[in-house]
């Protein structure tokens, strides 16, 4: 039988390029999955595996996933309770965080303990936001990176994931300093970059995930 991968609406945009990406992952690994975007709580609770993308600013995203009537519950039902695996990309990985700095402090998810602040003034090389190619090297193996030791991946941020704990720091890129590109614990798993928009590198993440099994 086909799993079922929720992709999370909460009005954050960029859904159908990583329902795309993801549908294409499917394909070429052979995997029977079917890929929905959904804005539903109880479809979110009954999904196989939960994306959360994201573009712009934390509090914004925050104030979103709260407006969808019982979505934050569902989440916490599949990911913490149920351990279903959980992807988030760019500021769905950026809401993980305990708290986000962007325009005030907000309250995250709080499921990976760190919080998420301006990146780091630089030389006038590295300018904000990140954006474009970098290369990102794996510090822990893991499932989702299966063959993927540093590859480039497509970023376009201006704030940063801080982990609290370095066991929770599995990749980093340099952009005037070390920056996180990759965390995770137990059954969720973050990227800062955008593996729909990083071709073969993303595609390859991306059918890791599909075909991942946490313990």
């Amino acid at each position: 039988m086909a799993e079922k991968v929720a992709i999370v609406d909460y009005g954050s945009g960029n859904l159908r390029s990583v329902q795309k990406a993801l549908q294409r992952a499917t394909r070429e690994a052979g995997v029977a999955a079917r890929v929905f975007v959904t804005a539903d709580a109880e479809t979110i609770a009954n999904a196989d595996r939960i994306v959360l993308p994201g573009v712009g600013a934390f509090g914004a995203g925050m104030e979103g996933l709260r407006a969808r009537v019982g979505v934050l519950e569902a989440m916490e039902h599949s990911v913490l309770a149920a351990g279903r695996p959980f992807l988030g990309i760019c500021v769905g990985m950026q809401l993980l965080a305990d708290c986000g700095r962007e325009f005030g402090a907000h309250d995250g998810l709080g499921w990976i303990a760190g919080e998420v602040t301006a990146l780091p003034q630089a030389a006038p090389a590295y300018r904000t936001p990140h954006m474009g190619w970098n290369a990102v090297r794996v510090e822990t193996p893991h499932p989702v990176l299966e063959n993927i030791t540093e590859e480039a991946f497509y970023f376009a941020h201006s704030y940063h994931f801080v982990a609290e704990n370095a066991v929770h720091l599995i990749g980093v890129c340099h952009h005037g300093a070390q920056l996180a590109a990759i965390v995770a614990r137990d059954n969720i798993f973050g990227v800062q970059f955008h593996p729909e928009k990083s071709q073969a590198a993303g595609l390859a993440l991306l059918a890791n995930f599909l075909q991942w099994a946490p313990a």
